[in-house]
């Protein structure tokens, strides 16, 4: 079984957590990790945390539902809860997955979390679709490097070092243009000069990782999520 999915909620009214906290419990797929009363709470915790499900309260004082969304444009995916329904064919316009009104009923819950979950199942066949090898330009030729080969890629000037089983190469290609090329679910930066094969680590220890005998700085910034992503 894959690991839940991780959720928040976010409105004002207890009565609304009370119910939904309650029918996330009863659903092994999804995780509630967080639960916010404002949108400023939601705000903070999305800047410091991943999350895949948002349920979404519209009417909330000082910042809305529908303000949220504007002002988080990589928002998780959401489902929005309210009492009104005037809202909801604007709502879409955001990705909204679907509207449900309160009350909520369990029924209907189920519904809208099997449409989330086959937004999921979208995603995971577009990403195994993702090729195995990346072209890029070396010595003013484009060549193709083999994606289970490369153990790590380090930042040198305005090109990457692409350091594989079989060679380094020296790639015309900046550390940020290469890492929108590299599948996520297999590579990760770890420092604002390396990429590296998640699979490919060795060891690790407090600020760094081995690979292939090679010592990799870790960024503080990307320590948390690096461990994380080892765990799984």
């Amino acid at each position: 079984m894959r690991d839940p999915k991780k959720c928040i909620i976010v409105d004002d009214e207890p009565a609304a957590h009370y119910v939904l906290a309650n029918y996330i419990k009863q659903n092994p797929q999804l995780e509630l990790v967080f639960q916010g009363y404002n949108g400023i709470e939601a705000m903070d915790y999305l800047r410091e945390n991943k999350v895949d499900l948002m349920f979404l309260d519209i009417n909330m004082p000082e910042i809305s539902g529908m303000e949220l969304l504007k002002i988080i444009p990589n928002h998780p995916k959401t489902i929005l809860t309210t009492a009104y329904s005037e809202f909801a064919l604007e709502s879409y316009d955001y990705g909204v997955i679907d509207y449900l009104l309160k009350p909520i009923y369990f029924p209907r819950f189920l519904k809208a979390v099997d449409r989330f979950f086959s937004t999921e199942n979208v995603k995971a066949k577009e990403e195994e679709a993702i090729v195995n090898s990346i072209s890029v330009k070396i010595d003013g030729y484009f060549i193709d490097i083999e994606l289970d080969q490369l153990l790590y890629a380090q930042s040198f000037g305005n090109y990457v070092k692409l350091h594989t089983t079989k060679r380094t190469y020296l790639a015309s290609i900046t550390t940020t243009e290469l890492e929108k090329c590299l599948p996520e679910k297999n590579f990760m930066r770890i420092h604002k000069s390396y990429i590296v094969a998640l699979d490919k680590i060795d060891t690790t220890e407090k600020d760094f990782v081995s690979i292939k005998n090679e010592k990799l700085p870790i960024g503080i910034t990307y320590k948390r999520e690096l461990t994380d992503r080892l765990k799984k």
